[in-house]
Formats: structure tokens, C-alpha cells, sequence
């Protein structure tokens, strides 16, 4: 196990410098250029060419680079075009709001799809074990922008329980104002991501409820719930936390969505102002955040499944499945 965590942990590091590459390059084929982000209007090419050694982008790609990548070694993501502070305080700050609402709406979406994903399948006979799996069918191609829609005109505008939108300038200060601020965002991901994690569940519960260790545990005197418990629940785990680890990380790059439509001030507000302002340092922050989580997510992910399954545990290389 020691082997394999060792190698997957250097295969992290070069997924992050392949990572900061593709950045890099990506950004640098954008139309416009950054220095634009400095100027105003009507600016002449003498101005033009101060801003741009002011920032660096008159240096050789090699060179601009080379910067970047002392920077990220030195936990240091630059400073922002636009408003000039440093980019890392910023994103932490968004941070408060994007990792609040990931998490609690990862976590209420797990309260929903196990139960309902176990009972859709061990009642996939019945008309309700039907029910439930066409209406995960079907949540899941309803864009999430409109189910926050919908919770925004019945709860706020027309029961006006909770707030359409904004997020407390003070913060976490007051963590009921945040909280009531959070709680729309967090079930329309909650359904959105409920409805995918379903569909999964029920598939590695019909395996379970299929698998001949479990027909053999129940004819050796173990009632089903024992029989489940001791071993479908961690057969059937290895499956469903890839798609866990998938499904966090997806929340979390789909964050820019949910937090466009509720205004909240986000890692993804965050980003598309970035994007829209040619920001260069901001954009490569917030993408290489959001990378790195991804990655350690993944990771995350794959060190549980060995934990849980013994199987895996003997293949340090980590290699075929």
C-alpha cells in the first residue's frame, strides 16, 4: 500500500505540472491582450508598450513560464491585473462561499441518492422502484440553472422563505443569514447531483442483489440486512465512490453556474469576471485551484477504494483492474 500511495502521489505532482502547462498555453492562445486590462481606451502605442513590459507579456513564452511556475513553487499566484491585490487572499476568500456550498450540497445529495438509489433497485419490480428510477432518469437532464429558477420563484418570490440570491458582506459572521443564503443554491445542486448519484446507486445495488456471494451468504442463515451490511455494502462501495469523487469534482467546477444564477461571490463569479477582464493572474489562480482539488479528489478517491477492498490493496502498482 506504501508503493502504491508513493506512486500515485508522484503522479499527482506531474498531473500538476502538465496541469500548469496546459494553462499556460491555453490562456496565451485566448484573443486580446492582457495589457489591454491596463489601459484605457485610445491608448497609444508607447502606453501599450509599457503595459505590456509591466506585466510581462513582451518577455518569450519560456520566460513568462518560468515565472509562473516559481510562483506556484513559492505558493504565490501574482497579483491581479485589474484591481492589483494579491490573487491567492482572493481566492480564499471566494473560497468561504464555493467550498461551503460544494460540500453541503455533495452531502445532501448523498442523504438522497443512497436511500433512494438502494430502494429503487431492491423494489425495481414495483411500480414506485419504476417511479423513482424514471424520475432520476429525467432529473438528470434538467439543467441546473433551471431547477434554481424554479426554487427561486416559488420559495422566494412567492412563499418568500429564503433569499433569490447574494451572500452577507460580513461573511460567515453571521452563520444563519449565511446558511439561509445557501440553502437555495445547495438543493438545486443537491437535486441536480441526487439524480445522477441515483442512477449509479441503483446499478451497484442490482449487482449486489444479483452477486452469488451474497446468495450464498443468505442460504448460510444470514438475514438480508446481515447479508448486505457484512458484504453487499462494501462491494457494492468500490464502484460508487469513483463516481463520488467524479460527481464532487464536477460540483465544484460547476460551481460558475449555480453561483451566476443565485450571485453569489464565488471561485466562479470569480472566474468568468476574470475571463471577461483578460485577467491573466486571476484566471490561472482560480484554474489551478480548481485543478488541484480535482486531483486530490481523484486521489482521495482512489486511496478509499483500496481501503475498502482488499483486492485492490494487493495491487501496489496499481496497475489493471
Amino acid at each position: 500500500m506504501t508503493t502504491y500511495v508513493l506512486r500515485r502521489l508522484a503522479f499527482l505532482v506531474v498531473s500538476l505540472f502538465m496541469a500548469s502547462v496546459v494553462l499556460f498555453l491555453l490562456l496565451r492562445l485566448l484573443p486580446g491582450d492582457p495589457a489591454n486590462a491596463l489601459l484605457s481606451v485610445g491608448a497609444d502605442p508607447e502606453q501599450i508598450a509599457a503595459a505590456r513590459h509591466a506585466i510581462g507579456s513582451d518577455l518569450p513564452l519560456p520566460e513568462q513560464f518560468a515565472h509562473w511556475l516559481h510562483q506556484l513553487v513559492t505558493f504565490d499566484l501574482g497579483d491581479s491585473f485589474v484591481s492589483s491585490l494579491p490573487v491567492g487572499p482572493q481566492i480564499a476568500s471566494r473560497l468561504d462561499v464555493t467550498v461551503p456550498l460544494t460540500l453541503l450540497a455533495f452531502l445532501l445529495a448523498l442523504a438522497i441518492a443512497l436511500p433512494v438509489g438502494f430502494l429503487a433497485a431492491h423494489r425495481s419490480r414495483t411500480w414506485y422502484g419504476t417511479v423513482l428510477n424514471g424520475v432520476s432518469q429525467l432529473g438528470v437532464a434538467v439543467p441546473v440553472f433551471w431547477i434554481g429558477m424554479i426554487l427561486v420563484t416559488v420559495f422566494s418570490l412567492r412563499l418568500r422563505w429564503l433569499p433569490s440570491g447574494g451572500f452577507p458582506q460580513d461573511g460567515w459572521s453571521d452563520p444563519g443569514q449565511a446558511i439561509d443564503s445557501l440553502a437555495l443554491p445547495v438543493i438545486t445542486v443537491a437535486l441536480v447531483m441526487s439524480a445522477s448519484l441515483i442512477r449509479y446507486v441503483r446499478s451497484a445495488t442490482l449487482d449486489v442483489l444479483g452477486s452469488d456471494y451474497l446468495r450464498t451468504a443468505r442460504a448460510l442463515g444470514s438475514t438480508f440486512t446481515g447479508a448486505m451490511w457484512r458484504h453487499g455494502v462494501r462491494n457494492g462501495a468500490v464502484p460508487v465512490i469513483s463516481i463520488l469523487g467524479i460527481e464532487l469534482a464536477s460540483t465544484l467546477l460547476g460551481a460558475v453556474v449555480v453561483e451566476t444564477v443565485f450571485a453569489l461571490p464565488g471561485l466562479g463569479s470569480m472566474l468568468s469576471q476574470a475571463v471577461a477582464q483578460h485577467d491573466y493572474p486571476s484566471v490561472q489562480g482560480v484554474l489551478f485551484v480548481s485543478t488541484f482539488s480535482v486531483l486530490i479528489i481523484g486521489f482521495l478517491a482512489d486511496l478509499t477504494q483500496r481501503l475498502i477492498d482488499p483486492r485492490l490493496r494487493g495491487r501496489l502498482s496499481g496497475g489493471a483492474r
